[in-house]
């Protein structure tokens, strides 16, 4: 069988996923695969914060991963180390939503560090020109990073001593955006 390719000849994989993104044979009825996320999403950092923190809440990770990966891969360069570590996140949250735990703890650790390399770099900036930096470095695009670092690294080490089994499924499900 031949791989899928998109106009431009890149390899895409056509073939439908389930609400963690695990492939699903082709013959799978559409209605029962879960929505994608276009191969070729451009979304501002507002948005991509907005987006993946709704599938977050909604436990599918899976899905804002590939959200996070669009907003590295079409912003600037000075955010890439911020989008990626929290993608990496996402993938460690749908590691442990998969039971793998020992991906979970590797994938949620790495993300942690990304971003703090990121904050330690002086990643964040006052985009806004308010002279508020210190504000902006805590919430950028309206993200509470310092609350959901510390759900990751919460979660990372709840792992590592219980295992996933004792890990309620609320918890799987950090928000990416301020309190609701």
């Amino acid at each position: 069988m031949t791989r899928d390719r998109d106009p431009a000849g890149r390899p895409r994989n056509a073939r439908p996923r389930d609400g963690l993104g695990r492939p699903l044979d082709r013959a799978t009825d559409p209605g029962a695969a879960a929505d994608r996320i276009p191969d070729d999403l451009v979304i501002t950092g507002a948005e991509a914060a907005a987006l993946a923190d709704r599938l977050l809440r909604d436990g599918r990770p899976f899905h804002a991963h590939e959200v996070l990966e669009a907003a590295w891969k079409h912003g600037p360069a000075t955010e890439r180390d911020l989008w990626q570590g929290l993608a990496q996140i996402a993938v460690g949250l749908t590691h442990a939503r998969r039971g793998n735990a020992r991906g979970a703890v590797t994938l949620l650790g790495r993300g942690v560090q990304r971003v703090r390399g990121y904050q330690d770099g002086g990643g964040f900036q006052d985009r806004g020109g308010s002279g508020r930096a210190a504000e902006r470095e805590a919430s950028p695009f309206g993200m509470n990073i310092a609350s959901f670092l510390a759900a990751a690294d919460d979660l990372a080490a709840r792992i590592e001593r219980d295992g996933l089994e004792r890990i309620p499924a609320a918890d799987l499900s950090p928000g990416l955006l301020g309190a609701r």
